[in-house]
């Protein structure tokens, strides 16, 4: 399927394939996501990753500021796990609390997933 007609399909704008494919954006709404996945047969969890649902939840929950801040979250516990400037006791403690919430939005994320 080429761009256009997947655009067509979607609803959108060529252009806006293109980021999607460039992972520069996501799909604003579960319906496009819904749709990309009935086109290529495919279920949501093989088309993003962990991290892309994160950001998706964010975008859609809280819009373009909701995306920021879960990059910036992203981009910045990446860094403290790299040598970042907390001790193993906050590191520990930092890590579950991501977990936590990781998992809170998955279970939240079930209610809208497709069926």
């Amino acid at each position: 399927m080429l761009q256009p007609e997947l655009a067509k399909a979607l609803g959108v704008t060529t252009r806006t394939v293109q980021y999607y494919e460039a992972g520069e954006r996501y799909p604003q709404t579960a319906q496009i996501t819904n749709k990309i996945c009935e086109i290529f047969q495919v279920s949501n969890t093989y088309l993003m990753s962990e991290q892309d649902e994160f950001v998706k939840e964010a975008t859609e929950k809280y819009g373009t500021n909701g995306k920021n801040k879960a990059n910036a979250i992203i981009a910045e516990t990446s860094g403290l796990f790299a040598g970042g400037e907390l001790d193993e006791e906050d590191r520990d403690l930092f890590f579950k609390a991501i977990t936590d919430i990781y998992f809170q939005s998955k279970e939240r994320a079930k209610k809208y997933a497709s069926k």
